[in-house]
């Protein structure tokens, strides 16, 4: 299949290398155009605009940090929507807000392009390894024909309804995983001070009840108190403020997310922002003298 992949960041590169690497015939775009470069290098096309790259294109993907940046993307001058053939797919793997979704699939489809939104999780990690987590809104056909192409980048891939479902059930992911990181932290902090054998304690909650993936993956950066790039602290903050919009539109009450919304706005103002999320840990770390 012919395929634009618009956002070469953490997530893009390796999502869309995936897809190179399944036999499609790739179109990347980058708004950053350096970062086009180890794409291009594996075999696929440059574009100059998100207008250029959808030329021809079957399956549109788009993988950037925020609703602005899609917005722009896809209504902009050089937008999407103004390259896009007629019955054309755009897949929107970013997580932004699902009242822009809806706006912008309403756009899409007077101009006869579809839409997915379809947010993930798994982390840096499982976007080279095409092992992603994907949450997938909008018509049940339309992700049938998309399918293929999401199963180069994902393992579970779930249809969970209309437009804008699949930014929901993200914002779902982000609540429950800010509540790990915070409580693995609480967690860890108190074996710490009490001078405990933190590998073993690792070891032995790791194969209980408290087993997680934040707890295998990231219980070491609280330990150590490094926190290398998996997913920036600025970006889940981005995302709990989705999650806290959504959640006062529903009339819904997240005080444990809001919570951990203030702690990541605290550590960000300390210019710690660019660090990966699991560094919620400082904050706990901190105020219990480990420092």
């Amino acid at each position: 299949m012919k395929i634009a992949f618009i956002g070469m960041g953490t997530m893009g590169v390796g999502m869309a290398m995936n897809i190179l690497k399944a036999g499609h015939e790739l179109t990347v775009h980058n708004r950053t155009r350096e970062k086009e470069a180890s794409l291009a290098a594996e075999g696929a096309a440059r574009a100059a605009s998100p207008k250029e790259a959808v030329s021809g294109a079957e399956i549109i993907v788009i993988c950037v940090s925020d609703t602005p940046d899609v917005e722009g993307i896809i209504l902009g001058d050089e937008g999407v929507i103004h390259g896009a053939s007629e019955g054309s797919i755009v897949i929107d793997m970013s997580t932004i807000s699902p009242t822009a979704t809806r706006r912008m699939a309403e756009k899409l489809a007077e101009k006869g392009v579809k839409m997915l939104d379809a947010p993930v999780s798994g982390g840096s990690e499982g976007a080279q390894n095409g092992t992603l987590s994907i949450m997938v809104g909008g018509e049940e056909a339309v992700f049938e024909k998309a399918l293929p192409i999401l199963e180069t980048m994902g393992k579970t891939i779930t249809h969970v309804g209309t437009f804008g479902a699949g930014q929901v059930t993200k914002a779902i992911n982000q609540i429950l995983i800010s509540g790990t990181y915070l409580t693995m932290a609480e967690g860890l902090t108190i074996g710490m001070k009490a001078g405990l054998d933190m590998e073993k304690v690792l070891q032995a909650i790791g194969g209980g009840a408290a087993s997680s993936w934040v707890l295998h993956n990231r219980g070491e950066n609280v330990i150590n108190n490094t926190y290398p790039l998996g997913f920036r602290l600025s970006l889940h903050l981005k995302d709990l403020n989705i999650a806290l919009e959504t959640a006062r539109e529903l009339g819904a009450t997240l005080p444990a997310t809001a919570l951990v919304a203030q702690i990541e706005n605290g550590l960000i103002a300390r210019g710690f922002g660019d660090d990966d999320v699991s560094a919620i840990a400082r904050a706990i770390r901190e105020q219990s003298g480990l420092e």
